[in-house]
């Protein structure tokens, strides 16, 4: 390999950086000596590679060299390496098929896309950032490569027991033979033993459904969830028998917030801020007895105008009172999904600019790199945590695994 003139790169470097030229990017200030680096390594692997064949017996010699344009985050750049006669030496630097170095690039491009960019986007953002010149069909192979963590993740082992845990689906547009059609990602979140939030999975498909949701709860049984206490989900018919048939010991708490969405949609505008504060008095009761007695009165008062709403309320009273059991910081978490709502506000943010995905796979591959951005920040038990777990103890004897120190004498 040639050697470097360093005093004629060091004054070539300062010339271009004093006009304001790039370190990095096309003609970039750094280039020829990545160049000069890259050559002068990938010269020294298949010295070391002949001197290991002689030793063995094995005659082989250099060969010529051969041109390689290879990707880097300081631009293209075609190195000239030289090659051996028997075609035996594999660098291990940069392969023989490589065209990117290392896993950089990659990584670049990946995080590009976890944070909502589109391929054009990531195209233009290279090319005008690195000079590089990417296909579109080469940055969404780039992108594939998560698939092999994705199915690892999907199918890992999950923990015996989960006191809490939210249900809920989000929706995105889908290309599917030329037609544009819905599709339900199915989110599952929990809060383990210790109060830390975990992604238990992501599932898609065509509509959300109880049918399917028993096949989301089969899952996380197959995958080691013994029990889960509570389990907090939105209103959908054949939910709560869905979780009674996997876990028959599971508690259910429906989405209040839902509920009273949905009560809302019906009520005139001009009742709707004195409906609002009677409804109030039913769901922020401090007792589950004062509750009762608040939604009676409800029932005398607004009936007769709003029966469905009414019947609605009384129909799923069980499953929407179940919080009122317990102390203040646990029903906070308990009667809204407010905790999986604000996860897929997050996912939203960044998907919302996808419009139409050209497959089931890219919504997967995009929502599980966006949550890979928003788990990395759950390192910390939930507030109040030690308190919660000790009044679920209480709750569910002989369900948690909890060792509390004690002082002996």
């Amino acid at each position: 390999m040639s050697k470097l003139d360093w005093n004629s790169f060091e004054t070539e470097a300062l010339k271009k950086l004093m006009n304001g030229e790039k370190l990095g990017g096309k003609d970039g200030v750094m280039a020829p000596l990545i160049k000069h680096l890259l050559e002068t390594a990938l010269g020294q692997e298949l010295d070391i590679h002949l001197q290991e064949e002689k030793s063995s017996g094995i005659k082989n010699r250099k060969n010529g060299k051969v041109s390689k344009g290879v990707k880097t985050s300081y631009g293209q750049i075609n190195l000239e390496t030289s090659r051996d006669r028997n075609s035996s030496f594999e660098p291990i630097l940069i392969g023989k098929r490589e065209t990117t170095l290392g896993e950089g690039m990659d990584n670049k491009i990946i995080s590009m896309y976890s944070r909502g960019m589109s391929y054009s986007d990531i195209q233009a953002h290279l090319e005008e950032l690195y000079g590089l010149e990417l296909s579109k069909g080469q940055v969404s192979s780039i992108t594939d490569k998560v698939w092999k963590e994705i199915v690892e993740w999907q199918n890992r082992r999950l923990e015996s027991c989960y006191p809490i845990i939210w249900m809920d689906a989000l929706y995105f547009k889908v290309r599917v033979e030329g037609k544009i059609v819905s599709r339900a990602m199915y989110v599952v979140l929990g809060l383990n033993e210790c109060g830390k939030k975990d992604l238990l999975g992501l599932y898609i498909s065509e509509s959300e459904g109880a049918k399917f949701w028993l096949q989301v709860l089969t899952d996380l049984q197959n995958r080691g969830v013994e029990d889960i206490l509570i389990a907090c989900i939105d209103n959908l018919k054949g939910f709560t028998q869905a979780i009674a048939s996997i876990y028959p010991k599971t508690e259910v708490q429906l989405c209040v917030i839902h509920q009273i969405r949905n009560t809302m949609k019906y009520i005139t505008s001009g009742d709707s801020s004195k409906f609002m504060k009677d409804l109030k008095k039913v769901y922020q009761a401090s007792t589950k007895a004062i509750a009762e007695k608040n939604l009676e009165q409800l029932a005398a008062d607004w009936g007769k105008k709003y029966p469905i709403v009414i019947k609605s309320w009384r129909h799923n009273w069980d499953d929407l009172s179940a919080y009122f059991q317990y102390a203040p910081p646990i029903r906070k978490m308990m009667y809204t999904t407010n905790t999986i709502e604000g996860f897929n506000r997050q996912i939203r943010k960044i998907t919302k600019s996808k419009g139409v995905f050209p497959s089931e796979e890219a919504v997967v591959k995009l929502v599980w790199l966006v949550t890979k951005n928003i788990t990395a920040k759950w390192k910390n038990p939930i507030a109040h945590w030690g308190l919660i777990i000790q009044q679920l103890a209480l709750h569910f004897p002989q369900r948690l695994k909890m060792e509390l120190a004690t002082n002996q004498e």
